[in-house]
């Protein structure tokens, strides 16, 4: 069977080669066809060898923008076709896990065998994650997150993903060719496990969330929340974020990275953690004579999906202030649930994935990524005689040496030549047999996957 397989993947990438059309899949498949399983228990996530399902997969993507790009699948049994949606969910869970090294591995394996991809982090402190596949998959990966007890509950938003913004080729079906010159950076052709010591980087061990957090805010009460003058709102996410979109009346503290936050805090605020201690091991002390900047009665804080927020609201009342909320799913939930003549955000919002932006319902919004700073940029910026594409932008043109934009320029005409993610074997070195100098063919090519239980 494997070389069969092995028969069939090989001549599926020579037709794809020599087809002009990057798009191209025979009209018929071998039987041996892509086989999963429901892994009904997450924990025992291979699948048996002999499971009735199968699924098969072929071009199903149209012209429509308004859709979200659906694929085909077979229930094995009675010939009926399922239709399986293509989503994005992203994920995160502060937890305490030492061993979240010993996770990458199966976590990874199994993102590969059911051609989920994105990018997730593994920290002593938790999970976080963005992920795209058909909706199966990407259930069958959440569901095995959470079989460990202590990554239950993971925050989650989902987005659905257009045609246009997850061609066949983006590494979901059996058949993800890039052809040469075809403009597709940063795209998600495969999933990158990182192990780390934060799944949000603050540089504060001290501060966790897993002990102390803001409060919740949904984002139906959010608005009557940030329009009390008592309220100060704070949007703790990066200049070049704020710099395209932000709720009306925000603080922008102006960072270029989320570790300048704690500085920001008090260089602002100035706390008195002197103080504050002695408040807590003394509260019925006379505090009128506290000296230092008065501390707002109110803050309310928002990101793009909540994850710095649980962060920067468990920093704030480590130094002593008193109420602080935080927006609940982040701007995407608020503009998920919220329509846009009840809205008070202003702008769009950026995203770290392939959309750049997106405007409210979560459509794709109107910004592209500038790849050389992976910086958004405007339609407008993209007219700036600083603007070369792969190369420079208005916001990174000054601070780029005209070498580092001839290795930009150099390894944009490699794009051009051999694709963005280097033709059919994606960049990767081919799969090496234990003792066998011979290549063999990359795993992606396979067209069976065999999983062992």
């Amino acid at each position: 069977m494997l070389m069969r397989t092995r028969s069939w993947a090989s001549s599926l990438r020579m037709l794809t080669l020599s087809n002009p059309n990057p798009n191209f899949i025979p009209k018929s498949l071998p039987s041996e066809s892509l086989s999963f399983s429901n892994l009904a228990n997450p924990k025992m996530f291979f699948p048996p060898k002999n499971s009735p399902q199968k699924l098969t997969f072929y071009n199903p993507f149209s012209s429509s923008t308004n859709s979200p790009t659906k694929l085909a699948a077979s229930d094995g049994q009675n010939g009926v076709v399922l239709e399986s949606t293509l989503v994005v969910v992203s994920f995160y869970k502060f937890a305490d896990f030492p061993d979240h090294a010993d996770f990458r591995a199966p976590l990874k394996l199994l993102c590969e065998q059911l051609r989920v991809s994105g990018g997730i982090i593994l920290a002593p402190e938790g999970i976080n994650g963005s992920i795209c596949g058909t909706r199966e998959s990407v259930e069958k990966v959440i569901g095995f997150i959470q079989s460990d007890e202590r990554l239950m509950g993971l925050r989650q938003l989902e987005s659905p993903v257009s045609p246009e913004e997850e061609a066949i080729h983006h590494g979901h079906t059996s058949s993800s060719p890039l052809a040469a010159g075809e403009d597709a950076p940063f795209r998600w052709d495969h999933v990158r496990v990182k192990l780390k010591k934060e799944i949000v980087s603050l540089g504060m061990p001290s501060v966790s969330p897993i002990e102390k957090v803001g409060k919740y805010i949904s984002p139906m009460e959010w608005n009557a929340l940030i329009s009390d003058p008592d309220t100060v709102v704070i949007d703790v996410r990066n200049d070049y974020e704020t710099r395209i979109g932000k709720f009306k009346g925000a603080v922008d503290p102006s960072t270029s990275a989320f570790r300048e936050f704690p500085s920001w805090v008090d260089d602002q605020y100035q706390p008195d953690q002197t103080q504050n201690q002695m408040e807590c091991n003394n509260p019925s002390a006379n505090m009128t004579q506290t000296e230092g900047p008065k501390l707002p009665p109110r803050v309310a804080m928002y990101c793009t999906g909540g994850i710095r927020c649980e962060k920067a609201s468990s920093l704030l009342l480590s130094k002593g202030f008193k109420e602080v909320y935080h927006l609940e799913g982040g701007i995407l939930k608020y503009l998920e649930d919220i329509p846009k003549e009840k809205s008070l955000w202003e702008g769009e919002c950026f995203v770290f994935d392939k959309r750049v932006s997106v405007d409210h319902g979560l459509v794709q919004g109107t910004f592209k990524l500038c790849y050389g700073c992976k910086q958004p940029v405007s339609d407008a910026d993209m007219e700036a005689p600083e603007w070369e594409y792969g190369v420079s932008c208005p916001y990174c043109y000054s601070s780029k040496s005209e070498e580092e934009k001839e290795r930009a320029r150099a390894r944009q005409r490699q794009f051009k030549t051999w694709g963005v993610i280097g033709g059919p074997d994606k960049g990767r070195r081919p799969a090496r047999t234990v003792g066998d100098n011979k290549k063999t063919e990359s795993p992606n090519s396979n067209v069976e996957i065999s999983m062992a239980e």
